[in-house]
């Protein structure tokens, strides 16, 4: 049995340390292309490491990401392809800024009205394609894509002064107005910078996560549904209601994805409000495993390349190298868990044949004694 664990474990984690190993080699023939030197870009891009700034600049990150690669995570547990993460994160931080600008209640009330704003605006758009899937058979994958530009084209239109944006004096920004400061999340102060608050709140949830998907009755079945929605319906799991509901915790976790920093920095939302974090964590969660420890490391990497890109930049590398690697660790991450999945079947099958032809020669010494 122990032996079991360690050789699951080893393939457990080749699949990731052979992606980027990969995701490496091909940077460099990149740059080597480019007549750039192969090498020198990660030197700097660790040297930059060093700099508290840039460390708090990286937690901050892992934060945001780590929230959205779990909101991918739970539905790739369920064996959902929820692409539409970035449209519920952006629709989501962006009402519940309108909201916590709106009003004004005491500190704690004022944060839990915003985070709860935000969780029920993500669930709410990711259980449209949830609702969709189970009563009308529409893939996810097409609903969430469809979903994202409709967020997109939801939130340029809301934005706009006439709506409910606000165009701060002397500026051609649009904003949703300021949170007042009972709205704020007190983060740690250090030299290099403020790290949120919320990021913490984040890696709790990775417990959260570990326990409630490991560890309790609701988890089994939406794992067990996940693995084979006939085995679960017949043992008496409403397959169609965990679909649903994954999709609608999916998103309420996508919704919490913009809340680092909106509590923690901005206090608004607006035009400059990232981007494309959504599709980040599709790569995150694949790198992870789905696994929360494995995520945390996969969106602490992707936070570093994406905060030592700049540095990179300042020196005349390509700051776009950090968009290129974290491509290129996608499409490696694909290929080597194939790969190491195919070698674990032979592996596997190789023990029962080494075991069976054991037990036949024990067989046959018993007979012949």
């Amino acid at each position: 049995m122990k032996k079991f664990d360690k050789d699951r474990l080893i393939l457990g984690l080749a699949g990731p340390a052979l992606a980027l190993v990969v995701a490496f080699l091909l940077s460099s023939v990149v740059l080597l292309l480019s007549d750039l030197s192969p090498v020198e870009p990660y030197r700097l891009m660790v040297e930059q490491i060093e700099f508290t700034d840039v460390q708090v600049l990286v937690i901050n990150q892992t934060g945001i990401y780590y929230l959205a690669a779990l909101a991918v995570a739970i539905g790739f547990r369920m064996n959902l392809f929820n692409i539409g993460v970035d449209g519920q994160y952006r629709l989501a931080v962006m009402l519940a800024a309108v909201v916590g600008a709106a009003v004004e209640l005491p500190g704690p009330l004022h944060i839990l009205l915003i985070v709860v704003v935000a969780m029920a605006v993500g669930a709410f758009w990711a259980g449209i394609a949830g609702v969709l899937k189970t009563t009308r058979g529409v893939s996810e994958v097409v609903s969430t894509i469809m979903l994202n530009a409709i967020a997109t084209s939801l939130i340029a239109w809301m934005i706009l002064p006439a709506n409910l944006g606000v165009r701060p004096e002397g500026s051609n920004d649009l904003t949703t107005g300021e949170i007042a400061e009972s709205g704020w999340f007190p983060g740690l102060a250090l030299d290099g910078g403020t790290i949120y608050g919320f990021t913490f709140v984040a890696f709790a949830l990775g417990i959260v996560y570990w326990f409630v998907l490991g560890r309790t009755r609701f988890g089994f079945d939406l794992r067990a549904t996940g693995a084979s929605e006939s085995a679960a319906q017949a043992s008496g799991v409403d397959a169609k209601k965990m679909v649903l509901t994954a999709m609608l915790i999916s998103g309420a976790m996508a919704g919490l994805a913009g809340m680092p920093m909106l509590l923690g920095q901005t206090h608004t939302y607006s035009l400059s409000f990232p981007v494309g974090v959504g599709f980040t964590a599709i790569g995150i969660a694949l790198l992870g495993r789905n696994n929360p420890i494995g995520i945390l490391f996969a969106s602490l990497l992707f936070a570093f390349l994406d905060k030592t890109a700049e540095g990179i930049g300042l020196e005349g590398y390509p700051k776009e190298l950090a968009l290129i690697m974290q491509g290129l660790i996608v499409i490696a991450v694909v290929v080597s868990y194939e790969l190491v999945r195919q070698y674990g079947l032979r592996r596997q099958q190789q023990k029962v044949g080494e075991e069976l032809a054991a037990q036949a020669r024990k067989n046959k010494e018993v007979a012949a004694a």
